[in-house]
Formats: C-alpha cells, sequence, structure tokens
C-alpha cells in the first residue's frame, strides 16, 4: 500500500492536521475532546461498522497524536487523561513507541494454508501426494486441508500447478521482518516491544490503520509558540515529499513560514560519516582488525544487529548517524535553538530520545506529520518563493536515502581519498533481509565487506513516515543528487 493514498492515510493525515490546528490555535487542550466528531461528523458510520467505533479509534489516534499512550480497555479513562503533560513546549512521548489500536484491529488469522477457488480437482493432486501428515484430502471435487493435522510446511503449496493453495498471514506480521508481531487472545496482533525495532513497516502495512506511532508535533508547535530559536535539519529523501512542484528552495521557505528559524541538510552529517566510515573501513577491515564494517546511519538496522546479534556490537561504525552528526555542528553554532529532524523514518523519534549516546536532538517529525502542519497552516507552495536551502552538501551525501547510497557514498569516499584500496560492498534492505546478511557475516562468510544494512526496502526514501511511492522518491532524490556541486566530500 506503500505510495497509494487510501483512506487509511487520510485518516491519519486529519488527525495529525487537527491536532496541529489545536496546538497552532493556543486554546486549551482539552479542545481535543472535539477532535473525533470533526474527523467523525454525523450519525452514519462512513468507514466502518458504527460511527461510534470510528470515534473511539479517531480518539485513540488522537491520543497518540499527542505522544500519550493508549487508554486500557478495562476501565474508563477519559481522552485527556494525561494531556495536561503533554501540553509542553518539550520533547514527550511516553514508550513504546509503537502501538496496537485494539478496537482498530481486524484480528486477523494468521499463519494458515488454505485452498483457493482456484483449484482445478486435477487428477494428479500433488498436494495430497507430498503431504506428510496427510492433512490435504480430494473429495472429488477440490482439496481440502485439515487444520487440525497441517503443520505449516507449505509442501502442498509449492506442488499446486494452479498456484490454488495460498499461505495466508496477517499483513502487520508479514512485513515484520523481526518476528515481533504476535497475537494476543482475541487474536488480535500484539507488539513484543523486546524485540521491536521500530521500522514502522507493520504500521504502514495494516489496512485497518490499527497500528500507529507517537507523535511530538503538539509539542514542536508549542515550542515555536513559545518563542525561542527552533531549526529545522532536513534528511536527504525530504526531495518530492510535498508535491511535484516543491523545490528544495520553496520547502523551506514554507518551513520558515510556519515558524522554523532557519533550516539545514542533514546530508551535510552524511558527508562526513561517509568519510568517516571510509577510513574506519580502510584502517580497521582492510588490515584485519575487523572481519567487517556495519553501516550506522538506519536504527533499526544497528538495533536489530545490537539485539539479535550482540557480538557483531563491535563491528558496527562508531560514526555518528547523519542526524546526530548534523544536529551537533547545528547546535554549535546555536547552542540555545532547539533542532527538529524532519525525516522519513519513525525510528528516529527513538534514536533521539536514546540515553546512551546524546543526539542534540529536540524533536523528530516525519515527512507525514510536517505535510498535516503545513495544511494546518494554510500553506499555498505556488505562493511561496525560492528560499535558498544552500549547496554545503555533496552528491554522496544526498544519496545516502536511497538503498545501496550509503555504502554506495563510502565506496566514493574510499576511491577519492584512499586510491588503489580494494573494498567489497554489500547491502541489504528490509530486516527480513537484514537479518539473513547478519547470520551470513555471522558464519564469517563477508569477511573484508563493507555492509549497508536498511531496515525499510527501498532505503529512507521507503520510510514509515514518508507521502508518496517508493519509486517516485527514489527518482527524484537521485536526480537532486546528480545536481549537486561536489560528488564526494573532500578532506579538511
Amino acid at each position: 500500500m506503500r505510495g497509494i493514498d487510501t483512506t487509511i492515510r487520510r485518516l491519519r493525515k486529519r488527525v495529525f492536521t487537527e491536532v496541529a490546528k489545536l496546538a497552532y490555535s493556543g486554546e486549551s487542550i482539552n479542545k481535543i475532546e472535539e477532535i473525533p466528531y470533526i474527523i467523525c461528523p454525523g450519525d452514519f458510520p462512513t468507514y466502518r461498522d458504527s460511527v461510534h467505533l470510528e470515534r473511539a479509534i479517531a480518539s485513540e489516534q488522537v491520543r497518540l497524536a499527542l505522544g500519550l499512550s493508549l487508554r486500557p480497555e478495562n476501565r474508563p479513562v477519559h481522552i485527556t487523561s494525561g494531556a495536561e503533560e503533554s501540553n509542553i513546549a518539550e520533547k514527550y512521548y511516553e514508550p513504546p513507541l509503537m502501538q496496537v489500536i485494539p478496537s482498530a484491529c481486524d484480528a486477523c488469522p494468521d499463519n494458515f494454508y488454505e485452498v483457493s477457488d482456484m483449484c482445478r480437482a486435477c487428477v494428479a493432486h500433488p498436494c495430497v501426494e507430498v503431504c506428510p501428515r496427510g492433512a490435504v484430502e480430494f473429495d472429488g471435487k477440490r482439496s481440502r486441508i485439515d487444520p487440525e493435522k497441517c503443520v505449516k510446511c507449505g509442501k502442498c503449496m509449492d506442488v499446486c500447478p494452479y498456484s490454488a493453495i495460498v499461505h495466508r498471514t496477517k499483513p502487520c506480521v508479514s512485513a515484520c521482518g523481526v518476528g515481533a508481531i504476535g497475537s494476543d487472545e482475541h487474536g488480535r496482533a500484539k507488539i513484543d516491544p523486546d524485540k521491536c525495532v521500530s521500522c514502522g513497516m507493520c504500521m504502514v502495512s495494516c489496512p485497518f490503520g490499527a497500528i500507529a506511532d507517537k507523535s511530538q508535533i503538539f509539542q514542536l508547535i508549542r515550542a515555536m509558540q513559545a518563542g525561542g530559536k527552533v531549526i529545522a535539519i532536513l534528511a536527504p529523501a525530504f526531495v518530492g515529499q510535498f508535491g511535484a512542484n516543491v523545490s528544495a528552495g520553496k520547502l523551506k521557505a514554507a518551513l520558515i513560514d510556519i515558524g522554523f528559524a532557519d533550516v539545514y541538510e542533514v546530508a551535510i552529517g552524511a558527508d562526513i560519516g561517509a568519510m568517516s566510515e571510509a577510513q574506519q573501513y580502510v584502517e580497521k577491515v582492510t588490515c584485519g582488525e575487523l572481519p567487517f564494517l556495519l553501516t550506522s546511519c538506519c536504527p533499526s538496522w544497528s538495533m536489530l544487529a545490537k539485539k539479535q546479534f550482540p557480538q557483531m556490537i563491535g563491528s558496527i561504525s562508531n560514526e555518528l548517524t547523519p542526524m546526530v552528526g548534523t544536529a551537533r555542528i547545528v547546535k554549535k553554532e546555536n547552542p540555545e535553538a532547539k533542532i527538529v529532524f524532519v525525516g522519513p523514518c519513525a525510528a528516529k523519534k527513538l534514536e533521539a530520545s536514546r540515553r546512551t549516546v546524546r543526539s542534540d536532538v529536540d524533536f523528530v517529525i516525519t515527512f507525514e506529520e510536517l505535510d498535516a502542519m503545513f495544511l494546518a497552516k494554510g500553506i499555498d507552495f505556488s505562493l511561496l518563493p525560492e528560499d535558498d536551502l544552500g549547496e554545503d552538501a555533496t552528491a554522496a551525501g544526498r544519496g545516502y536515502g536511497v538503498a545501496g547510497g550509503v555504502a554506495g557514498a563510502i565506496e566514493e569516499c574510499i576511491k577519492e581519498h584512499y586510491p588503489g584500496t580494494e573494498v567489497k560492498i554489500a547491502h541489504c534492505e528490509g530486516l527480513a533481509e537484514c537479518r539473513k546478511m547478519l547470520m551470513m557475516a555471522k558464519a564469517g562468510k563477508m569477511n573484508g565487506y563493507l555492509i549497508e544494512g536498511m531496515g525499510c526496502p527501498g532505503g529512507c526514501v521507503a520510510g514509515a513516515g514518508t507521502n508518496i511511492s517508493i519509486p517516485k522518491a527514489q527518482a527524484e532524490l537521485k536526480k537532486f543528487a546528480a545536481g549537486s556541486k561536489e560528488k564526494v566530500p573532500m578532506k579538511e
């Protein structure tokens, strides 16, 4: 469903927009009571069985948009409960980041094999022959699977000449590459926080909008209204996210218009990271001090490595992520400013809050959330001037937003600054593939390699907080990067 303007996406944007309007209005936080009725007006349902169910779900989405947790199901709790604590001009949300809204979950059946209407009742019925437990039977009209006997090996599906046997799974489970999603006693999705790396792929794959992350847009707008200096740092994947005719200059003008004091490219930090990781590879991998080097810029990828392959922690690059590197540069020049990372990634919200490495990032918002802020302020890009975003970043740093771009940037830096060095490059995208790559590295099959991991299939341009299709975003970013004055960063 990525890049498709579905009802779920429109409802999410409506929630963010109404929360942003409330924040900009300066009215009482108690006004959040009205938002579910604005989103779901009238007496009749539009999307679900009951308008009351629609409002109940919208109420939980509003709470998440305020950074609050869902209300318990077993006792009455007001929608505004805890809202005063969130009505601040500082970063705020109650963990966990990703939550399942029980009332929105359809309790999809999970992990079973089913014979569809495509079954032709063929004479061979190989599905019956290959089943090791006798779970597949032919009744003379079609094959049937006994779920009590089925061991879910999939052999029947593999041999069916008509592809008539299908494997049914929950969309969120299929999208999760780390096995973090199970089911509760009612069959509804349940996220294991110990396994979850907050990539958000479950959220964007749920056709019922039952999974959502917490937002900081309310607190960010309050910080702007407080009068302090608030600076945006833009992830490279921003290109094309706000419309085909919205240039980098117009986007900067829009950000200034809604309350930001200045705008920087995160690609500046990516350039620094590419140079540093090129040096680490040359000095530590080529000489055998490290068996391989794992890039550090994707938080979901690095969290996967740390959680499931703790023995590899020493092989993860110690370079700051582009977000943190850029934030520190900006903070050094503007020590009193609040820094806001604007990007495609849900997991960056956790990275900005971690305690092990100070991030210098005060807020994280996604492109989806920023688009809602533009709507709340009535921004018309056609009326905005072309502001100067600056041209400090190189094609290498800007290319970080596309899968393979990080490894490619590091490789180009090695070729430019360490000529003659042989470099082995590998990249993986999507957490399931990332896990396979780490298994290969653990087995010693990736020695000598620089390995780039991206939690989202397609790279950052495919993140959970993006607005456009992945192919379009990839094309837009590659075009933007190609227009950079410098190809790779230079040594100081």
